[in-house]
């Protein structure tokens, strides 16, 4: 911080704010980071009009007559708000509310819970990832387990941010484990993206698929071809 400029001084942009905060505490803000414990109430309202100026101003970089074409008149306002409140959203939010409850039953076979939908954006060019995702969870007496619904609701809280697809599901493996506790975790996803079918080779067959294995279904071969067969058998993945 410049010595004698107050963060909290309404000249200064928002995101120079929030950022100055990030730096001070050591923290990280890449683009698929949550950055939601270092925002203030109101600045998201704020942040959004800051990017809506910015976003103007590319659009008269591209030589595009916001003035007289109809069209693009509020597209700045319309693309702000769906980065910064809808699919980033993730990162500036904080994460949705989870109850955990006992293993009073003492579960200990295999639960496949998906497909989840996913929708991301490529952080390369902000294209959209689109596909599904599944986890599977080998409990033990002692883990902590959450509705079906919460899967849904953390898998969209970390894709709501700019990612690669490699990155997201070890993300949403090290949230999922922290929350449950398992003996084994599995993440499976399939997904297309968009920087590849609309841009560069522009194919619009491919696919990327890929996985993260932890703990039991690491170590045990066995448990591993259970998942994935199942998966297979569905038609899923």
């Amino acid at each position: 911080m410049t010595e004698g400029m107050d963060a909290t001084d309404g000249s200064i942009p928002v995101s120079e704010r929030i950022r100055r905060r990030l730096i001070a505490a050591g923290r990280r803000f890449h683009a698929n980071d949550s950055i939601a414990d270092f925002m203030e109430p109101g600045e998201l309202e704020a942040l959004q009009s800051e990017v809506q100026s910015r976003l103007q101003e590319v659009l008269e970089s591209l030589v595009i007559d916001t003035r007289s074409d109809h069209n693009t008149q509020d597209t700045a306002r319309r693309v702000a708000k769906m980065f910064v409140s809808e699919v980033f959203r993730g990162r500036y939010v904080p994460m949705p509310p989870v109850t955990e409850f006992p293993n009073i039953s003492r579960l200990n076979e295999l639960m496949i819970v998906g497909p989840v939908t996913v929708r991301s954006a490529c952080s390369h060019h902000l294209c959209p990832i689109i596909g599904e995702l599944w986890v599977g969870v080998m409990p033990n007496e002692h883990s902590a387990l959450i509705g079906l619904s919460k899967y849904a609701r953390l898998v969209e809280w970390v894709l709501a941010r700019p990612q690669i697809q490699e990155e997201a599901i070890i993300q949403v493996a090290d949230l999922l484990q922290t929350k449950m506790h398992p003996d084994g975790l599995a993440v499976v996803m399939k997904a297309d993206h968009y920087c590849m079918q609309w841009r560069g080779v522009k194919d619009m067959n491919s696919q990327m698929v890929n996985s993260v294995m932890r703990g039991s279904f690491l170590k045990d071969p066995n448990l591993r071809r259970e998942f994935l067969a199942l998966l297979s058998s569905s038609g899923q993945a």
